[in-house]
């Protein structure tokens, strides 16, 4: 990456440091309140925005020759059901294959809307991954060129990773908690 690192902060955290000049590259491309919800679990810079801007921030990281963010490493969906408003959410990672930098970035939506720009057109990669979060959660990526099922009848009505049946049928008697460790 262009700019210097100062060294005692790479003597102390080289990630930390790597992590906070991204941060700061992404609040000068982008508005500073873009960002939401900054942390850095396990050392990935993981931030969150939203989804009328995901697109704009996405195409100018991939474009932007300092990061060079040109690798999608995956997209995914996910379903908090008891967030109002914030049920069902996307994850972006991105990586820069020169730089090793990796990015993580989140938007959340209501269940109810769940329409979302395709990243399709920067990312060719992201086609597929998209089709897969439509398929399993129900996330429409409007512009997408063929938003179909990916793994999944096409019939089927539901979407199936989302939180909405229990994870076991309550009424099995062949089972105890004895065997299973709870």
């Amino acid at each position: 990456m262009a700019p210097e690192t100062p060294p005692a902060a790479v003597a102390e955290d080289p990630t930390k440091a790597q992590n906070a000049l991204v941060l700061a590259l992404l609040h000068r491309l982008f508005e500073a309140d873009s960002f939401t919800d900054v942390a850095e679990p396990y050392g990935l810079l993981t931030a969150t925005t939203t989804r009328e801007k995901i697109h704009g921030i996405i195409a100018g990281l991939q474009q932007d020759e300092e990061l060079k963010l040109h690798f999608l490493t995956t997209l995914c969906g996910i379903h908090y059901p008891d967030q109002l408003n914030r049920e069902l959410g996307v994850i972006y990672h991105l990586h820069s294959l020169v730089h090793n930098i990796r990015l993580r970035l989140k938007i959340f939506f209501p269940i109810a809307d769940p329409v979302v720009p395709t990243i399709s057109d920067i990312y060719s990669a992201a086609n597929w991954l998209e089709r897969e979060t439509y398929d399993f959660y129900g996330v429409i990526f409007s512009g997408h060129p063929n938003l179909i099922r990916i793994l999944n009848v096409e019939d089927m009505d539901y979407h199936p990773m989302r939180k909405e049946y229990p994870v076991e049928d309550g009424t099995r008697e062949d089972k105890t908690d004895l065997f299973f460790g709870r």
